[in-house]
């Protein structure tokens, strides 16, 4: 990280870093909810399975919401819930983070007192600015003291925070926007159902921030979803009357909960198998991608076929981490009724998308990259909709690189996320030109299973920087395929370029 700097920023950034480390004493007391011996049971238990500390504690963190999920579904509705959500939130950051969860505290009340001391149409300008700014600082404060290291720290869940935080502004400034009448901004209009007339309590506020459910690895979905949820106004009426025949919890919670540890095992078997990264040393060693001697490199003679193939799925096998993380916070939810989606106006349930966060069969088999797309990240994706693409006049531009600096600063986030638009143009292009003339037979038809095949086969080219993150090892890893990817890309979209848009069913009609 160093090398890439300027040589009289550096004493500067360690300065900097330095006087927040300073910082550490006082922050150290407010570390008092897991007591010292939990931490020391836990640490014997890393030794004997073999786990780090970090990722064994993280692991429990996430099957621990189970249980508080059950206190909070029997606790009552209100102040109470709140308060609940807010400590054992906080309980669970301080049993994983240590004196790191109190940026998730500095954070959040200071957003809460902008929010008092401005008007709303400055909060959702700045505080907006203000917790991206704090999520950029994290990333590269990581970045620069362990580049390409794994370490938990506060980045993951400040991310979720962020995307809280962002979208409170904006709820609120739409809330505004509302009562007054008149004429509104089609994204006002649109996200309305999430628009708040008044501003959150404190104690509902830290509720929803630090809620222990979705508080370290997501799904940040709304604040209204939230309050419903743990007020009870989801499931009953201002008399108390069910709205609806409310729906057991038992069966979307245990079957995320099965999906969720069926994951967990593909993942530690699969990356056993396949890693991306080599196992004695990922932070300095070479990726298994393009490392001598690991038998599928260039550099070690092997076909090309089998390098993609092995690339493929180790790619696979990884993102079972990610499914593990989404759909135990579904089920964490679910059992507190905070992903049911309420009742329609005939009192039927509609279902249990509030915190979904993954399809997985959809996003493992897209035929294209908006299903793809919409299927992964599924809370993030809405935000970034409603809250960036929708209020930037439908900029991707501004799209993907608030996702990419979200993300953080590896230059191998950038070299995806600066890939996706040239993705995105030739889809669009594609379902113009071509898919009038093939697509004939929906999904599983030859054109449909033809263009699943072609979506797998080329996102795993775009996404490999996203695992490798370095410069040097996003470089070697596309040139290592001679940038097929781009290629047929930029080959695709000047062959659909030349060809006649086929006439639409209306015109034929005509």
């Amino acid at each position: 990280m160093e090398a890439v700097l300027p040589a009289g920023a550096i004493p500067v950034i360690k300065g900097s870093i330095d006087f927040i480390y300073s910082l550490k004493p006082y922050a150290e007391p407010t570390v008092c909810l897991v007591p010292a011996v939990f931490k020391a049971q836990v640490a014997a238990l890393a030794d004997q399975i073999g786990f780090d500390y970090d990722t064994l504690s993280y692991t429990l963190g996430l099957l621990l919401c189970y249980p508080l999920g059950m206190v909070m579904a029997a606790l009552p509705y209100g102040k109470t819930k709140h308060l609940f959500s807010f400590l054992l939130g906080a309980f669970l950051l301080q049993f994983t983070l240590g004196v790191q969860w109190i940026h998730q505290l500095i954070a959040s009340l200071t957003a809460y007192f902008l929010f008092l001391v401005l008007p709303r149409k400055v909060t959702k300008t700045v505080v907006p600015t203000f917790i991206v700014l704090y999520c950029v600082l994290g990333h590269l404060h990581r970045q620069f003291v362990n580049y390409l290291g794994w370490d938990l720290d506060f980045t993951g869940p400040h991310m979720v925070l962020t995307i809280k935080l962002y979208s409170i502004a904006w709820n609120l400034y739409d809330g505004e926007c509302l009562a007054k009448g008149g004429k509104v901004s089609r994204a006002t209009e649109k996200c309305s159902r999430f628009a708040l007339k008044e501003m959150p309590s404190l104690l509902e506020f830290l509720g929803y921030t630090f809620c222990f459910s979705n508080v370290l690895a997501g799904p940040a979905y709304e604040f209204s979803i939230y309050k419903a949820a743990a007020d009870g106004s989801l499931l009953y009426d201002s008399d108390g009357k069910p709205k609806g025949k409310i729906p057991s919890q038992i069966w979307p919670t245990l079957k995320a909960l099965l999906i969720s540890l069926t994951c967990m095992v593909l993942f530690v078997v699969g990356t056993g198998k396949f890693p991306i990264l080599d196992p004695t040393d990922p932070q300095n060693n070479d990726p298994v991608f393009i490392a001598a001697g690991s038998g599928v490199s260039l550099v070690d003679g092997a076909p090309w076929h089998k390098r993609y193939a092995y690339q493929w799925l180790a790619l696979f096998c990884v993102r079972f981490k990610y499914y593990f993380a989404w759909k135990n916070a579904e089920g964490a939810n679910n059992i507190w009724y905070a992903g049911f989606e309420g009742f329609n106006d005939k009192g039927e349930a509609i279902g249990w998308e509030n915190a979904n966060n993954i399809d997985i069969f959809e996003f493992e088999t897209a035929p294209n990259l908006k299903i793809l797309s919409a299927a992964w990240n599924k809370k993030t994706s809405n935000w970034l909709t409603r809250y960036i693409y929708m209020r930037t006049g439908g900029s991707l531009a501004a799209t993907y690189a608030m996702s990419a600096f979200w993300h953080g600063f590896y230059p191998g986030y950038y070299f995806f996320f600066l890939s996706m638009p040239l993705l995105t143009s030739c889809e669009r292009i594609g379902r113009k030109k071509l898919s009038p003339r093939f697509s004939t037979g929906g999904k599983w038809s030859p054109w449909g299973i033809t263009t699943i095949i072609t979506t797998s086969f080329l996102i795993e080219y775009f996404i490999q920087p996203f695992q490798v993150l370095s410069w040097e090892w996003s470089v070697a890893v596309w040139s290592s395929h001679s940038y097929f990817g781009h290629i047929l890309a930029v080959s695709f979209y000047v062959f659909c370029t030349l060809l006649p848009t086929p006439p639409s069913d209306k015109k034929k009609k005509a």
